[in-house]
């Protein structure tokens, strides 16, 4: 089992740039594909990035192509989120996943570890 703790967060507006990392407890996360999942107040949650245990596979949602990029540092034990151009409905609590697999997937379902999770409010 893999303990995940997401950092970053916080109140920005619309158009600024946000990073949130992911911290594992575990001896090394080379072992697991990882990805950041958010939700919405009132909505289900949903993907945002996946990326395979080597670094070299990465999905995002059509929601944030081209906006957000997903990298791990597995040196670090650490799996990241770069936020650009940020709008109003990427307001949700953003959750890192891990999953003892080498391949990257979009779906929650796959994913065995969670982390508690960390607010993201952007503002118009």
């Amino acid at each position: 089992q893999v303990q995940l703790v997401e950092s970053g967060g916080g109140l920005v507006q619309a158009g600024d740039s946000l990073r949130l990392s992911c911290a594992a407890s575990v001896r090394t996360i080379t072992l697991y594909a990882m990805g950041w999942f958010r939700q919405a107040p009132g909505k289900e949650r949903e993907f945002v990035a996946t990326i395979s245990r080597g670094g070299g596979i990465t999905s995002y949602s059509n929601s944030v192509k081209g906006r957000f990029t997903i990298s791990r540092d597995n040196a670090r034990n650490t799996m990241y989120l770069q936020m650009t151009s940020l709008k109003p409905e990427d307001t949700a609590v953003y959750y890192c996943a891990a999953r003892y697999m080498a391949e990257a997937s979009v779906s929650s379902a796959n994913y065995a570890d969670w982390g508690q999770g960390t607010q993201v409010t952007v503002s118009s």
